[in-house]
């Protein structure tokens, strides 16, 4: 399954990935998180290049090493800066490598000029994969049991 079958199956779309800029502090970042009940958010500065991402772990991270504190800062700091992405032609398979080896669990989706278009997680990923195998295990049985 590519990429592009991902997103529409889970009915993802640019608009609808929630982004938080750069400047915004982490306590702005956990409200959202919270708020929309996701675990990690795209950071965009104009709402359509990812610049970095931030995740529940990041903060957590920071919490154990500056404590409260860290609540007030901002998310510029505890952001991987380094986004991997991935392209709508892209497989399930080779985007649960990426996640795997990077040990990472969200990859925006980008066109070739970077924009985003979608969010994919490990979860849609292991879904998707999940459906292909489902249907070839089905193709095979039925070619077995001669349908």
């Amino acid at each position: 399954m590519l990429v592009n079958q991902i997103l529409s199956l889970k009915g993802d779309t640019a608009p609808n990935i929630v982004t938080i800029p750069s400047s915004a502090t982490v306590e702005e970042a956990v409200k959202l998180l919270g708020e929309k009940r996701i675990g990690a958010i795209v950071v965009s500065d104009d709402g359509k290049k990812p610049v970095g991402i931030l995740s529940e772990r990041d903060i957590v991270r920071e919490l154990s090493k500056q404590g409260a504190s860290v609540l007030a800062a901002p998310i510029s700091g505890l952001m991987t800066r380094k986004v991997s992405t991935c392209g709508t032609g892209e497989d399930a398979h080779a985007v649960l490598e990426r996640m795997t080896e990077g040990r990472f669990r969200h990859l925006p989706v980008v066109d070739e000029d970077g924009n985003m278009l979608g969010l994919v997680s490990i979860g849609d990923a292991v879904s998707a994969r999940l459906k292909e195998l489902n249907a070839e295990k089905d193709a095979l049985t039925g070619m077995i049991m001669g349908s």
